[in-house]
């Protein structure tokens, strides 16, 4: 198990008495601490508080908050709110979808990016919109999906050799 996980684990578990009612708040700090509940911290929750592991999950399933794996360094939320949906929130969501190659509750390969969509973010007069961890992308289009995520592409090579100062 990861060092930093362990240590961090411990950090915050010292600040519990490890009590069964504190369950929820201990998986919120973890959540809050890695960014996810990994496996270890489940089991090291389960033996803390007493609680069956099959609990400790099915707690931490029950409640959307609560995800099993990393989320990317750019948090993409997409809102699917009325004003959003209204205006054209699922073809914004497929087109996200189709420029990171993932779709909602996924992370890319490379943990940059994660999608997941929300029922409102509070920008009605934007929409539609979404997050990129927390800055929001507003009045959106198809066109402007894909300047944001604009992959960076190599830098073009000659196609043929320079002959300068050459003679053949």
């Amino acid at each position: 198990m990861n060092k930093k996980v362990k240590e961090g684990l411990k950090i915050i578990l010292s600040s519990f008495k490890g009590k069964k009612d504190e369950l929820i708040s201990i998986l919120q700090e973890i959540q809050e601490e890695f960014g996810y509940l990994p496996e270890y911290a489940m089991r090291k929750i389960a033996r803390f508080t007493g609680v069956a592991q099959s609990r400790v999950y099915a707690v931490a399933t029950f409640y959307a908050q609560f995800r099993f794996t990393p989320i990317g360094k750019k948090h993409v939320t997409v809102c699917r709110g009325t004003a959003c949906h209204v205006r054209g929130a699922p073809r914004i969501l497929e087109e996200v979808e189709k420029e990171l190659g993932i779709k909602e509750k996924e992370t890319t390969p490379d943990l940059e990016y994660s999608l997941e969509t929300v029922a409102c973010i509070g920008c009605c007069g934007l929409s539609p919109c979404l997050m990129i961890n927390k800055k929001v992308e507003a009045k959106l289009t198809p066109e402007k999906i894909a300047k944001l995520f604009k992959k960076p592409r190599p830098p073009k090579a000659d196609s043929e050799p320079s002959s300068r100062g050459f003679s053949s």
